[in-house]
């Protein structure tokens, strides 16, 4: 065949067939496992990119509900406390009461053994004074009698031994 500018038709088929199975082979081992590859690879950021929202998104919502927990234990422990300050205003009020009155009945006692105490003071004082008072009363007998040494003396040598002098 006369082919004019010497085109070999059957080379070109060659070379063209030869570039369909390289292409086709290509396609088929290279290409096709790449994009099967890239698109699991694709899905598994996106199902890792979900997995994250959900995650946030159940993390706000436990924030949230911690949030109102943490909120109704200010409330709780808030009205606990006024509770315990008003027991303890109770108690506080029940032991002053205590107090008070172990302090009533103290001083009532402390009263009653100081009137004791002065009684038996002004008893001993009176006993005292009576003593005091007889003891004077016989100094001054005994006194006014002379010394009982010389009244012996005088009645010896007037001859009245015999004779006691009176006491009173």
């Amino acid at each position: 065949m006369n082919i004019p500018l010497n085109i070999d038709w059957q080379q070109i088929l060659l070379h063209l067939f030869n570039f369909a199975i390289l292409a086709g082979g290509l396609y088929l081992l290279l290409y096709r496992p790449v994009k099967d590859f890239m698109k699991k690879r694709e899905e598994h950021y996106q199902s890792m990119d979900e997995a994250a929202e959900r995650a946030r998104a159940d993390a706000a919502q436990l924030q949230e509900q911690y949030a109102s927990r943490l909120s109704q234990a200010d409330a709780e422990i808030a009205q606990k406390r006024v509770e315990a300050q008003r027991e303890l205003d109770q108690y506080r009020a029940q032991q002053m009461g205590a107090a008070r009155q172990e302090a009533q009945s103290i001083l009532d006692r402390a009263k009653e053994n100081a009137e004791r105490e002065h009684e038996e003071m002004l008893a001993r004082a009176q006993k005292e004074l009576a003593d005091l008072a007889v003891t004077a009363t016989e100094k001054l007998v005994l006194k006014a009698q002379g010394d009982p040494y010389e009244q012996f003396l005088d009645l010896a040598e007037r001859g009245g031994a015999h004779e006691q002098p009176e006491r009173e």
